[in-house]
């Protein structure tokens, strides 16, 4: 079984995320190859969209929000992301036990005694009249059959777990704030969700399995839960295994990966590039050494916005009245300050719709 280094799963991962050659593709054939795009930050879409595809206009993403072809939804780790229409409707029902689990993680003791069944069918009477609610909202008008777990408690377990939810436009919209109104999927898309799957199938996670290798491959198994946050997978991964190539990385880990995917030469050069809070380039592995040093792992957590260089997390990057500015967390060569400055000044020009092209880049830690 072939090794691969660090090196070589670096350039493939930034390959099949598009972040070694932007990409000739229509936004919404991008949100679907990546199987989505984090978004409980609702501008850092359009970031990760811009760093990844060539001539990447904000008004295409908005449009397909408008155009409810794509979706901001709780899906993939309990998190919100930003995926096409297609792909809600078929992976939600796979998530459902696992959005559940995750609300009952935080929620157990508010929630304790309560018909899970019955409060999603209280919620779902609610949204009957076709009014987009707030969480909040939503669940003060339940609140009277349950006052012990609090708002919040309800809230989160309706809106994360319970109905499958989108969250409407003007949220998400470029250069646009607006707070989170809530409608049911079905009412916002015009069908309800694919039904679970019959015992003892998992198509959903077969499905998964590939989608995830297409954009983050070679990976391993708790690679793919590190993603998803699904159980039950390795039924999945068995099930689709006979497709697929395997390798080793440095650690001994067994990787799996689709046998025609990209895996460029290691030597590849790298460009620069600016990653939006919360990238599932870093955040969608279990080991993410292969994008970013364990010394700065933290930083992903805490919605810092990264910069690639030489393929890596290098510096972090701030905006403030149009001047995008650089925060190096090692030293950089004279030209990597050079090619993280042109970066930074066409993302100011994107950022302020060509208003600023001002970037600045600091000194390195010391």
């Amino acid at each position: 079984m072939s090794v691969l280094d660090a090196r070589s799963l670096n350039r493939a991962a930034l390959a099949r995320q598009l972040l070694l050659d932007r990409a000739d593709l229509p936004a919404l054939d991008a949100v679907a190859h990546l199987g989505g795009m984090q978004a409980q930050e609702p501008q850092e879409p359009f970031v990760g969209l811009w760093s990844r595809l060539r001539d990447f206009a904000p008004r295409a993403l908005a449009d397909l929000l408008t155009g409810r072809r794509v979706v901001r939804t709780h899906l993939m780790r309990r998190t919100v992301h930003l995926v096409t229409a297609e792909d809600v409707l078929a992976w939600r029902s796979r998530h459902d036990a696992m959005l559940r689990g995750r609300v009952l993680g935080t929620y157990r003791r508010e929630l304790e005694g309560v018909d899970l069944d019955e409060l999603a069918a209280a919620g779902r009477a609610v949204l009957a009249d076709g009014e987009p609610r707030s969480m909040a909202e939503l669940a003060r008008a339940v609140a009277g059959r349950w006052p012990d777990p609090g708002p919040r408690a309800l809230g989160e377990m309706l809106v994360a777990a319970l109905i499958p939810m989108v969250q409407l436009p003007p949220r998400g919209l470029w250069r646009t704030k607006a707070g989170v109104r809530n409608a049911p999927v079905a009412a916002w898309l015009g069908r309800e969700v694919d039904p679970p799957a019959p015992p003892g199938t998992d198509p959903v996670g077969a499905a998964l399995v590939r989608r995830y290798l297409a954009a983050f491959g070679p990976a391993a198994s708790a690679d793919l839960r590190a993603w998803c946050g699904l159980a039950g997978l390795p039924a999945a991964v068995a099930a689709v295994r006979g497709e697929l190539v395997a390798f080793r990385d440095e650690r001994g880990r067994e990787l799996l990966d689709l046998p025609d995917a990209p895996r460029p030469d290691p030597g590849v050069p790298a460009p620069v590039r600016f990653l939006p809070a919360f990238d599932n380039a870093v955040l969608g592995y279990q080991d993410r050494g292969r994008v970013i040093d364990d010394a700065h792992r933290g930083l992903s957590a805490t919605g810092a916005r990264f910069v690639l260089v030489d393929g890596r997390v290098s510096a972090t990057w701030t905006v403030e009245d149009g001047t995008v500015t650089v925060t190096p967390l090692r030293r950089l060569t004279r030209p990597e300050r050079t090619e993280v400055g042109e970066e930074g000044r066409a993302l100011a020009s994107f950022l302020s719709d060509g208003d600023s092209d001002r970037a600045r880049v600091g000194a390195a830690p010391l």
